[in-house]
């Protein structure tokens, strides 16, 4: 197989001594520096210079690897498949199903045939790095040694775990080792017990502004520390503040002078799975199409895994079709195949000259390049443009089949007929109600009564379904007539918590029920329910029927999704519904009852204010972060997004806990408003840097934790007024 010739030589070149590089490719590397200053402002957010686009991208990531090289590494281990090499066995699935799906041999063609700028960029990336690694030489990389400029094209659009993340490893697994396994046929009841991930972004018409011009709420949800926070500039029009995930060299979620744009994560379909019909002859697999047998093409792949201090090897013959690689068995019979978006030029591209659109008309013309496959588009402009897109990446299909079922592989009807264009795709364009919303929600209550229709849709276009922060997003822009930065804040951490609007009247219903019966409940039951009869429902550190009702909460749920048929699928709404229905007026009543005695037997009493178990702690700077309750913390009052809550921090003990620590939801947050002159604020979870003896470690936790924005450092007279320090790469 051609990967294994390239990861052969890969291989080689990154030994235990590749990290000494070349006289003259340092000199190379020492010349570019002197192009670059990079000035790290008063929190540590670097602010990378550079003569031409590429200096800016060898500064950018320069800047990245002083700032966390541990997570770059991370990223590109990951993504190129060789997880195994540092976490074991474990990981060899996830190694082949990258493999499956990214060919490093691929990579490798594409970046020599990349136009001359991109193939710039590219050589920057990696002479960054590497100059990184060369002036660092104490730092000791898990892996990689040398940075190759192919790889970020198998890492092209800057979303958590991309396109493959959602081809089940459990499914992978059971077919690859040919170990029988039915789990993977049903949703994991665990699925929902997991804190969701996805984004909030809201876009704000200039005539609901009320400074005339529109504004933009950037607010990712993600693992903390996912992206830090940057501005990237170049004299040749790169000028793009905001989040950029570690080891790429475009900002992810941003603006530049003149606009910005905010990612969510969609459920657009672009992707599909195929029922293949297998013949084996010969002992030779074929597939049938049409009424034709064709040969299923066969490779292997060899999986190197870290095993007592050694490297081992694990091999696997694979399947593919003309419609992708085999990831399952659904039958004796039939093997499932998965098409996906197989364009990594095309994805780079459109993450990079994004960054670089002007307005509406050129920011468009981008997206023409169809390059993104996961994710949702929100744009607001100087010119007073606001906007939104569901998906990018979205293949021509026959409606008259379910899309979102594994489809007849054999059927040449099943076949993509193209990709839509971007003005097929489900969108708005200054809607009348002055405001969009989408919280990786259904695009048809993105502006309220301006949202699109969806009966004018194939249904595989935006099968999303609708969340409580949708809910409550719509009915925060829609009461308000008009907005400024800190308003538009105030939208954004709303603290009302939809989730609980049928969940408590249930249990008060319940609990009635009960308590006619024989024996009714008695105690302390009688004072929390009265807490919860009367709670706001709005988030509070000081509220203890918030601790209340979500340990309840999550009890109780856990308690239904035991109760899950095997094919049924759930949303965290259709959840809630199922939880009322499945679950008796008893069993409401226990778990009530069951949370009382837990937050006794974990604090004393259960009158917990919620900000005295929910926290914010930032030890370590590792990318598995320990928590300890006997060391300092931070009360957090908002909670998780399944409940509703726009801000969102996803909350659990671990081991040796007892109180909650946040790990995951609001990351980085950014209010813009795109005047004459950018204004703008911003908020990182914790800090720029992941060393816990920076100053910038955990600077911004004190702000994050109120809900409070620093001011964005935009302007380069700004910048130097608050100028840390100012260097070049290499400089100590």
């Amino acid at each position: 197989m051609r990967y294994l010739i390239a990861l052969g030589a890969f291989l080689s070149a990154v030994g235990a001594d590749a990290q000494a590089f070349a006289p003259t490719e340092i000199a190379r590397w020492q010349q570019q520096a002197k192009q670059v200053t990079i000035v790290r402002d008063k929190w540590g957010v670097p602010h990378v210079y550079g003569k031409t686009d590429a200096d800016a991208v060898f500064g950018l990531l320069y800047a990245q690897c002083e700032d966390d090289f541990a997570r770059v590494e991370d990223n590109y281990i990951t993504s190129i498949g060789r997880l195994a090499e540092v976490e074991g066995e474990a990981a060899i699935y996830d190694d082949l199903r990258a493999r499956l799906f990214m060919d490093s041999t691929q990579a490798i063609a594409i970046y020599k045939k990349s136009p001359a700028w991109m193939k710039q960029l590219l050589d920057a990336f990696a002479d960054g790095t590497n100059y990184y690694l060369h002036t660092h030489p104490t730092v000791q990389p898990k892996l990689l040694r040398r940075f190759q400029p192919w790889m970020p094209l198998m890492f092209s659009e800057g979303s958590i775990g991309g396109n493959i993340s959602v081809v089940s490893v459990d499914r992978l697994k059971a077919f690859y080792s040919q170990k029988k396994s039915s789990s993977w046929l049903r949703q994991d009841i665990e699925e929902l017990d997991r804190e969701p991930v996805g984004s909030n972004g809201f876009a704000v018409a200039p005539a609901k502004s009320a400074s005339g011009h529109a504004l933009l709420l950037i607010n990712p949800h993600t693992s903390f520390y996912f992206r830090p926070e940057v501005q990237v500039t170049s004299e040749t029009g790169l000028n793009a503040y905001g989040a950029v995930t570690w080891g790429q060299f475009f900002v992810y979620q941003g603006f530049n002078p003149t606009c910005g744009w905010m990612h969510t994560s969609s459920s657009a379909d672009s992707m599909d799975e195929y029922l293949e019909t297998i013949e084996k002859k010969d002992g030779k697999f074929y597939y049938r199409y049409g009424q034709k047998q064709r040969p299923v093409q066969v490779a292997t792949v060899s999986i190197p895994y870290k095993k007592d201090g050694k490297l081992a090897r694990k091999e696997f013959t694979t399947y593919r079709t003309h419609h992708g690689p085999v990831v399952g068995q659904q039958a004796d019979n039939k093997w499932v195949a998965v098409r996906m978006m197989d364009t990594p030029l095309e994805a780079l591209e459109q993450s990079y000259l994004r960054t670089k659109a002007t307005d509406y008309a050129s920011f468009k013309k981008v997206m023409a390049l169809n390059g993104n496959a996961s994710n949702n588009t929100v744009f607001a402009d100087s010119k007073g443009t606001i906007a939104y897109w569901h998906g990018n990446f979205m293949p021509k299909r026959d409606p008259q089949f379910d899309w979102s079922q594994p489809v007849d592989g054999s059927n040449p009807k099943t076949e993509w007929q193209g990709l839509h264009n971007v003005e097929d795709l489900v969108q708005v364009m200054n809607p009348a109600s002055g405001w969009i919303q989408n919280c990786n929600s259904t695009p048809f209550t993105v502006s309220g009564p301006s949202s699109p229709a969806k009966a004018k849709y194939p249904v595989y276009m935006a099968p999303d379904a609708e969340n409580y922060r949708g809910i409550n997003a719509v009915r925060v822009l829609g009461s308000k007539r008009t907005f400024t930065l800190d308003t538009l804040i105030a939208a954004a951490k709303d603290p009302y918590l939809a989730g609980f609007d049928e969940l408590i009247p249930a249990l008060v219903k319940d609990f009635q029920f009960v308590s006619d019966g024989t024996n009714p409940p008695q105690g302390e039951i009688l004072d929390a329910m009265k807490l919860l009869r009367t709670w706001d429902k709005r988030y509070s550190k000081s509220s203890v029927a918030q601790t209340v009702a979500i340990y309840w909460g999550e009890k109780i749920q856990r308690l239904a999704r035991t109760r899950v048929a095997p094919d049924q699928r759930l949303d965290y709404m259709s959840l809630m519904a199922f939880t009322i229905a499945k679950t008796t007026p008893q069993e409401k009543v226990a778990a009530l009852q069951e949370t009382l005695d837990e937050l006794t037997r974990d604090f004393g009493t259960w009158q917990q204010p919620w900000g005295e178990v929910n926290r914010f702690q930032r030890l370590t700077g590792n990318i598995q972060e320990t928590y300890n309750d006997q060391k300092p913390s931070l009360p957090v009052a908002f909670t998780s997004s399944a409940w509703g809550s726009l801000a969102a921090f996803g909350s659990k003990t671990y081991p040796g806990t007892k109180k909650r620590y946040g790990n995951v939801g609001n990351s980085f947050i950014a209010v813009v408003e795109f005047g004459p002159r950018i204004k703008a604020r911003s908020v990182l979870a914790g800090g720029n840097s992941n060393n816990p003896s920076s100053p910038h470690f955990t600077d911004q936790a004190p702000l994050y934790v109120e809900e409070n924005f620093k001011e964005v450092l935009f302007y380069p007279e700004d910048v130097k007024k608050n100028a840390e320090r100012t260097y070049s790469p290499g400089q100590q």
